[in-house]
């Protein structure tokens, strides 16, 4: 093995700082990229005109014209219609929500870049986590786990597994031996495996490995703070109203007069569309499941009291997308047609589709007796219902809105150009050769010509801070590489295995490749790795296709920093830090290896 040379200590050094300000948090983990991209570009590790060429890489390219492409389904409705159907398939607990979207997130980077499955579930796990009220950081991180373990089941699905029959042949011609090649669906038993593992290990042991954290991304509605003035939750409580109950007949303005406390927001009667805000002269069918509104304590007498039945099944739980409905405060306006008016009068539910929930009057919150509550100038109503319905009240002079709420209805009418573009962007990604980012920009600019989003709305839709973090550490891995820092550790430490038994070599293999991963890009680790694994493999009697595979295989195991692409993606919407990452990607990384080297042995 060649000796260290000075270029090789310089980037063992900065390697060695990376790790500390990623691990310590000293500074943002953007920051500190950009502070790594700096030291290799000032000690000359790289030529000057690459250390800033991260920026323009395929890589960085492609995330932020699928950033775009997934803001545009998300504003045309589309993402908030697959996370209905992900809430139908896998309910409401977190456990099935997690398992069903690793499932089909998992299935869908079969047959495309994890990252671009994971950027495209981002929004869908944004809503689904707003409307079943699971923090973002408990989804994320699984979802994002999923895409990378599904880059495993078949030949296209990653950078590496693409790459791998082409180096195997090329490793075949060096070494003057013949070395088989693998089929498109010759690791998917493997990553099924993987695949099945990493939702049972969340399954399992989610509660202690996922944080429970607040996302990075603001929110347009004044939901949280408004909740917290009048200690409400915005919550929705479903109960099915059965054959015998005191409700069946009852209209909702006698159920509410009888039982102060509760109120009756909504109303899902069976083939029929749910009811929000049922006026106070509608009566509750048999059958028929009513959301209830008030304290815990309140509504579980309620319930008690009425006969009713707790029910998992949740038809209100679309009431949770903050983009749809919501909490607003009105002021009633002093002099003007409410001023002086008892609640009733107003026809709030009637008229405008609202559900007052509370009523503010000098310094003291009202929450009982509202329908029979006079009002006077200056009164803040707290109402909750759609935003359609709050952006009507605003055009009438006697109620004034004074908190902040979204105004943009979801833009229906350009959703099939935004599923066409989406199509015509994913159809060059699997069926022709043009370079990836290329493309997904196809895609990108379409949704702007067809004016999907505007110009200012797809500049907002980038995770900028992404993008920064995944360009800066570009130039690092071309240091490691270029210098022959790589090379030298893989010599160095594979050579050493000589004389273990197949199976531990197999597995020191997967370790090393995953080391590399974590520094350099997964492509680059199998660009540098199959050859030597392959020559291992020769030198110990082993086949040297099964050690490609397993580098290739090894390529993606990736979850321990957020280095890798789709993790980076994830870590602001996720609220994640470092050691969120450090502690789930442990074990997921050690589980990873357990099933892998057994499971790459059998199919070699």
């Amino acid at each position: 093995m060649d000796a260290l040379t000075a270029e090789m200590v310089t980037v063992l050094v900065i390697l060695a700082v990376a790790v500390t300000l990623f691990v310590s948090e000293v500074v943002r983990v953007d920051v500190a990229a950009i502070i790594i991209m700096v030291a290799v570009g000032l000690t000359g590790l790289i030529p000057a005109a690459d250390v800033f060429a991260g920026f323009a890489s395929n890589a960085v390219i492609s995330i932020i014209a699928v950033m775009i492409l997934g803001s545009a389904l998300d504003r045309v409705g589309v993402m908030r219609d697959v996370a209905g159907a992900l809430l139908r398939v896998g309910g409401s607990t977190e456990r099935r929500i997690v398992a069903s979207s690793s499932v089909a997130v998992g299935g869908i980077s079969a047959f495309m870049q994890n990252i671009g499955a994971a950027a495209l579930f981002l929004p869908v796990m944004e809503r689904v986590g707003e409307r079943t009220g699971t923090p973002a950081s408990r989804l994320l991180m699984p979802m994002g786990f999923a895409a990378i373990l599904g880059g495993t089941l078949t030949l296209v699905a990653s950078g590496p597994l693409i790459l791998l029959n082409d180096l195997l042949a090329s490793t075949a011609d060096n070494l003057g031996v013949d070395i088989a090649t693998y089929g498109l669906f010759a690791p998917t038993p493997i990553g099924l495996a993987l695949l099945v593992g990493g939702i049972a290990l969340f399954a399992v042991a989610g509660r202690w490995l996922l944080p429970v954290s607040a996302a990075a991304r603001g929110t347009t509605s004044e939901l949280p703070g408004i909740a917290a003035r009048y200690g409400l939750d915005g919550r929705i409580r479903p109960m099915v109203v059965p054959e015998g109950s005191a409700l069946v007949g009852r209209p909702v303005e006698a159920v509410e007069s009888e039982h102060p406390g509760v109120l009756v927001a909504a109303v899902d009667e069976p083939g029929a569309d749910v009811l929000l805000a049922p006026p106070r002269e509608a009566r509750i069918p048999v059958g028929s499941t009513v959301g209830l509104v008030g304290r815990d304590e309140d509504v579980d007498a309620f319930a008690r009291a009425c006969g009713l039945q707790a029910t998992e099944d949740d038809p209100f739980a679309g009431l949770r997308d903050e983009d749809r409905v919501g909490l607003v405060e009105v002021v009633v306006r002093p002099g003007g047609d409410a001023d002086g008016r008892v609640v009733r009068d107003l026809r709030l539910r009637a008229h405008h589709g609202l559900t007052l929930l509370a009523v503010h009057h000098r310094g003291a919150v009202v929450t009982e007796g509202l329908r029979e509550r006079p009002l006077a100038g200056g009164d803040v109503l707290v109402l909750f219902g759609p935003w359609e319905a709050v952006a009507a009240l605003d055009e009438q002079r006697s109620l004034v809105v004074i908190s902040d709420h979204p105004t943009t209805p979801p833009r229906t009418e350009k959703r099939w150009w935004a599923l066409g573009w989406f199509a015509v962007a994913l159809t060059l990604v699997i069926a022709t050769d043009l370079q990836l980012s290329l493309a997904l920009m196809v895609g990108a600019a379409g949704i702007l010509v067809s004016r999907v989003l505007t110009p200012d709305e797809a500049y907002r839709s980038v995770s900028w801070k992404t993008v920064f973090l995944l360009a800066a550490l570009i130039p690092l891995g071309q240091a490691v590489e270029d210098t022959g820092t790589a090379a030298w550790i893989a010599e160095g430490v594979i050579g050493a295995t000589t004389g273990l038994p197949g199976w531990t070599i197999l597995l020191i293999v997967g370790v090393i490749t995953t080391v590399f991963t974590l520094v350099i890009s997964n492509v680059g680790a199998t660009v540098l790795l199959v050859p030597l694994a392959a020559n291992v493999a020769i030198g110990v009697g082993a086949d040297p296709a099964t050690f490609g595979l397993m580098v290739a295989i090894a390529a993606s195991n990736a979850f321990l920093l957020p280095t890798h692409q789709v993790n980076a993606l994830l870590m602001g919407p996720g609220g994640y830090r470092v050691r969120d990452y450090l502690r789930a990607g442990t074990v997921m990384s050690l589980l990873f290896l357990a099933i892998a080297t057994p499971m790459v042995g059998w199919l070699g």
